[in-house]
Protein backbone atom coordinates (compact mmCIF):
# COMPACT_ATOMS: atom_id res chain seq x y z
CA UNK A 1 0.00 0.00 0.00
CA UNK A 2 1.00 3.70 -1.01
CA UNK A 3 -0.14 6.74 0.15
CA UNK A 4 -0.01 10.84 -0.17
CA UNK A 5 -2.10 13.76 1.37
CA UNK A 6 -3.33 16.20 -0.44
CA UNK A 7 -3.33 19.83 1.60
CA UNK A 8 -6.11 21.73 1.14
CA UNK A 9 -9.41 21.02 -0.75
CA UNK A 10 -9.61 20.00 -4.58
CA UNK A 11 -12.17 22.18 -6.66
CA UNK A 12 -15.60 20.23 -7.15
CA UNK A 13 -18.02 19.25 -9.98
CA UNK A 14 -19.97 22.42 -9.73
CA UNK A 15 -16.72 24.72 -9.66
CA UNK A 16 -15.38 23.05 -12.86
CA UNK A 17 -18.42 23.04 -14.76
CA UNK A 18 -19.02 27.00 -13.72
CA UNK A 19 -14.85 27.28 -15.41
CA UNK A 20 -15.71 25.24 -18.25
CA UNK A 21 -19.05 27.53 -19.00
CA UNK A 22 -16.84 30.55 -18.68
CA UNK A 23 -13.94 29.33 -21.52
CA UNK A 24 -13.07 25.96 -22.50
CA UNK A 25 -9.27 27.59 -21.49
CA UNK A 26 -10.44 28.03 -17.95
CA UNK A 27 -12.08 25.06 -17.35
CA UNK A 28 -8.43 23.53 -18.51
CA UNK A 29 -6.75 26.10 -16.10
CA UNK A 30 -8.73 25.01 -12.97
CA UNK A 31 -8.10 21.23 -13.75
CA UNK A 32 -4.57 22.15 -14.36
CA UNK A 33 -4.15 23.87 -11.13
CA UNK A 34 -5.56 20.80 -8.92
CA UNK A 35 -3.81 17.99 -11.10
CA UNK A 36 0.08 20.23 -10.03
CA UNK A 37 -1.69 20.04 -5.94
CA UNK A 38 -2.16 16.64 -6.38
CA UNK A 39 1.34 16.28 -8.10
CA UNK A 40 3.20 18.01 -5.14
CA UNK A 41 1.77 15.89 -2.77
CA UNK A 42 2.88 12.85 -4.61
CA UNK A 43 6.48 14.43 -4.85
CA UNK A 44 6.27 15.32 -1.63
CA UNK A 45 5.71 11.44 -0.54
CA UNK A 46 8.68 10.86 -2.21
CA UNK A 47 6.90 8.92 -4.69
CA UNK A 48 8.25 10.10 -8.35
CA UNK A 49 9.17 7.40 -10.46
CA UNK A 50 7.35 4.71 -7.84
CA UNK A 51 4.50 2.30 -10.07
CA UNK A 52 1.52 0.60 -8.44
CA UNK A 53 1.02 -2.59 -9.23
CA UNK A 54 -2.54 -2.91 -10.83
CA UNK A 55 -5.33 -3.15 -10.69
CA UNK A 56 -4.95 -1.33 -8.07
CA UNK A 57 -7.55 -0.35 -5.02
CA UNK A 58 -8.28 3.45 -3.73
CA UNK A 59 -9.59 4.57 -0.85
CA UNK A 60 -10.15 8.49 -0.03
CA UNK A 61 -10.75 9.89 2.92
CA UNK A 62 -11.84 13.47 2.34
CA UNK A 63 -11.77 16.27 5.22
CA UNK A 64 -13.70 19.39 4.28
CA UNK A 65 -13.55 22.59 6.64
CA UNK A 66 -17.15 22.21 6.64
CA UNK A 67 -20.41 20.75 5.37
CA UNK A 68 -21.17 23.02 2.44
CA UNK A 69 -20.65 21.29 -0.19
CA UNK A 70 -22.26 17.64 -1.43
CA UNK A 71 -20.30 14.81 -0.97
CA UNK A 72 -20.64 13.64 -4.72
CA UNK A 73 -19.26 17.11 -5.51
CA UNK A 74 -16.21 16.84 -3.25
CA UNK A 75 -15.41 13.05 -4.66
CA UNK A 76 -15.72 13.75 -8.17
CA UNK A 77 -12.31 15.20 -7.63
CA UNK A 78 -11.02 11.89 -8.09
CA UNK A 79 -10.71 13.01 -11.73
CA UNK A 80 -7.67 15.54 -10.76
CA UNK A 81 -6.26 12.72 -9.10
CA UNK A 82 -6.02 10.18 -11.08
CA UNK A 83 -5.40 11.87 -13.96
CA UNK A 84 -2.32 13.11 -11.87
CA UNK A 85 -1.01 9.50 -10.97
CA UNK A 86 -1.15 8.65 -14.47
CA UNK A 87 0.57 11.70 -14.85
CA UNK A 88 3.50 10.94 -12.60
CA UNK A 89 3.80 7.34 -13.31
CA UNK A 90 1.81 5.65 -10.25
CA UNK A 91 -0.52 3.91 -12.53
CA UNK A 92 -0.70 3.57 -16.47
CA UNK A 93 -4.70 4.55 -16.73
CA UNK A 94 -7.80 4.35 -14.96
CA UNK A 95 -9.55 2.05 -17.07
CA UNK A 96 -11.29 -1.04 -16.02
CA UNK A 97 -8.19 -3.07 -15.86
CA UNK A 98 -6.19 -0.62 -14.06
CA UNK A 99 -8.72 0.13 -11.15
CA UNK A 100 -10.74 -1.98 -9.28
CA UNK A 101 -12.78 0.65 -7.61
CA UNK A 102 -13.27 2.94 -5.03
CA UNK A 103 -14.23 4.21 -1.16
CA UNK A 104 -14.93 7.41 0.45
CA UNK A 105 -15.40 8.77 3.67
CA UNK A 106 -16.10 12.00 4.36
CA UNK A 107 -14.99 14.01 7.63
CA UNK A 108 -14.95 17.94 8.67
CA UNK A 109 -11.14 19.41 9.57
CA UNK A 110 -12.02 23.09 9.99
CA UNK A 111 -8.31 23.82 10.78
CA UNK A 112 -7.10 21.16 8.30
CA UNK A 113 -9.06 20.21 5.07
CA UNK A 114 -7.28 17.81 2.93
CA UNK A 115 -7.53 14.15 0.82
CA UNK A 116 -5.93 11.37 2.26
CA UNK A 117 -5.52 8.37 -0.60
CA UNK A 118 -4.21 5.09 0.23
CA UNK A 119 -3.33 2.74 -2.77
CA UNK A 120 -3.86 -0.93 -2.43
CA UNK A 121 -1.45 -2.27 -5.17
CA UNK A 122 -2.69 -6.01 -6.60
CA UNK A 123 -1.39 -8.90 -4.60
CA UNK A 124 -1.04 -10.86 -8.24
CA UNK A 125 1.34 -13.86 -8.50
CA UNK A 126 4.78 -12.82 -9.89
Amino acid sequence: MISFTIKGSLAGLNELIAANRKCWATGNKLKRKNMDMVKAAIYEEGLKGCKCREPVGINFYWYEKNKRRDKDNIASAKKYILDAMIETGLIKNDGWRNVEGFKDRFDVDKDDPRVLVWVFESQGDD
